[in-house]
């Protein structure tokens, strides 16, 4: 069965994006510390309804992402509907694609319009690290699941022998690559090393984005697509921008940072690198006819997708993108060149700055095969003009859909043609993403 809107099968039927929303992000264990996944989670689809104007009844299913929900946590997704307008008897999926997430659930909404299964979707994702919870050593785990089970009281005392004091020690949650033992954080640092990216660059390329999003919000660009999230009144007022902006920020104070996660040679800080946060963003799909039924103008098409995978153990473990965008863009018919507006994932400003190296490098473009370099210079200027994630934050399951919200809100907001999309994510994982606006 063919699959429509994607140019390398056959089909009329296009995926229009419609609308997309999503509340202020807040970095964790502040503004929505008392909020978990699935309460964000509907807050940002009740904004998208309300600012779509749409009657929750047309809506046909959910897809949801989310990265570290708790251990004993629901299905955020479907938590969501019922914290939400939606009907409860719409069904929910749960999607988990580490930092694209939210932009894959975005693809699995897509592919049930394209395929005639569904006409409207709800797509994106939320993510509450304030959520996460601290654990305990499996071998306290096993006495207190048998101790839970014992049906006398010297059962119970009983499942405790051999516990020691080591053993009650919590561990906090983490986010290491199990694979290869090390964070993304130290990860990106071992690349900046390996590739000679400059603490200088790193920081000059943080500092534009904040600024770039601090404009962005003083000029009403983000108006209707971030929606105001109200917090209980007893731990602060309504929450109306992301709280990470520094519009006031300078090279010299960034400068003053110690590096993270190499404190005498390091170059990666926390001023270069996105925040631990909490959000959620969502996105409105509609089949093209649904959409002109309805009276809706889409802000942009689904065009082309790719994913790729990367050996983590062989290569630096957030250059996914730099295999998935030649494929993306292979499906699409199209030149990253002649691409109006590119919105990319900023996990580390080192990691951005590797990959528009490696979309520019003639060697690596001939080692993966490619007759040429994706492009020969990427246009900064077209290049997140509103910044991105190190400025605005990256909860987990939420940053793919917010990304490609503002892509195709911002093609809409300019008359331009075409969006490309790339995000990095844990894994090794790498996601790009073609919009159209015809």
């Amino acid at each position: 069965m063919s699959v429509p809107g994607f140019p390398d099968r056959t089909s009329p039927r296009r995926v229009a994006v419609v609308d997309g929303a999503r509340i202020p992000f807040a970095r964790a264990w502040t503004a929505y510390k008392q909020l978990g996944a699935a309460d964000l989670g509907a807050a940002a689809i009740d904004g998208l309804l309300n600012a779509a104007d749409l009657d929750p009844s047309e809506v046909d299913q959910l897809f949801f992402g989310c990265v570290a929900a708790t251990p004993n946590g629901p299905h955020i997704g479907r938590e969501a509907i019922f914290r939400s307008a939606l009907p409860p008897t719409i069904p929910a999926v749960g999607v988990q694609m580490y930092c694209a997430s939210g932009a894959q659930a975005v693809v699995d909404g897509a592919h049930q319009i394209a395929l005639g299964h569904a006409d409207v979707v709800v797509a994106g994702g939320a993510e509450s690290m304030s959520e996460n919870q601290v654990l305990f050593t499996k071998k306290f785990t096993h006495a207190l699941q048998a101790a839970s089970r014992a049906k006398t009281l010297g059962q119970r005392l009983g499942a405790f022998k051999g516990i020691g004091l080591g053993d009650l020690k919590p561990q906090a949650p983490g986010i290491d690559e199990p694979t290869i033992g090390k964070s993304m954080g130290q990860t990106a640092e071992i690349m900046a090393k390996a590739m000679g990216i400059s603490r200088e660059e790193q920081d000059e390329w943080a500092l534009t984005s904040h600024h770039r999003a601090a404009k962005a919000y003083e000029d009403g660009i983000l108006e209707g697509e971030v929606v105001a999230m109200p917090i209980p009144p007893k731990y602060g007022d309504t929450l109306t921008r992301d709280t990470d902006i520094r519009a006031d920020t300078t090279l010299e104070k960034m400068a003053k940072l110690r590096p993270v996660f190499d404190r005498k040679y390091g170059t990666v800080t926390a001023g270069n690198s996105s925040p631990l946060t909490d959000g959620a963003a969502v996105v409105l799909l509609m089949s093209e006819e649904k959409a002109r039924a309805l009276g809706y103008e889409p802000l942009a098409y689904i065009h082309a997708y790719a994913t790729a995978g990367i050996d983590i153990q062989k290569e630096h473990l957030l250059m996914g993108p730099t295999y998935s965008a030649p494929i993306a863009l292979k499906r699409a018919g199209m030149e990253l060149k002649d691409i109006d507006l590119i919105e990319m994932h900023e996990a580390f400003a080192s990691q951005v700055i590797a990959t528009l190296r490696r979309f520019e490098s003639a060697d690596f473009a001939k080692e993966i095969g490619l007759a040429g370099p994706l492009i020969k210079e990427v246009d900064r200027d077209r290049l997140n003009p509103h910044g991105s994630s190190i400025p605005v934050g990256h909860p987990f399951g939420a940053t793919g859909a917010r990304i490609i919200s503002r892509a195709a809100h911002g093609l809409a907001q300019t008359g331009k043609a075409s969006a490309f999309i790339s995000i990095c994510a844990a894994g090794g994982l790498g996601f790009s993403m073609v919009l159209v606006r015809e």
